[in-house]
């Protein structure tokens, strides 16, 4: 599990390629599936949206935000 400092954005990358994004209360806002090219990584929305983000020690850039993993 990833998330913001302040915990808004949850983001858990789940170990069959999918993924599942909780922001504020509301629990899998997003869903689809994701591929990782050595420390990029590539989304596709279950709804057609697509993002990209990168892992830089541990901690995910993805969409303007930064996620910390979780402890």
């Amino acid at each position: 599990m990833h998330l913001t400092q302040d915990g808004y954005i949850r983001h858990e990358l789940l170990p069959n390629n999918r993924y599942d994004e909780a922001r504020g209360d509301r629990e899998s806002a997003y869903q689809g599936r994701y591929e990782m090219t050595g420390n990029r990584i590539n989304y596709w929305d279950d709804t057609g949206f697509t993002a990209d983000g990168e892992f830089r020690d541990g901690v995910l850039y993805h969409g303007g935000y930064v996620f910390y993993r979780e402890r």
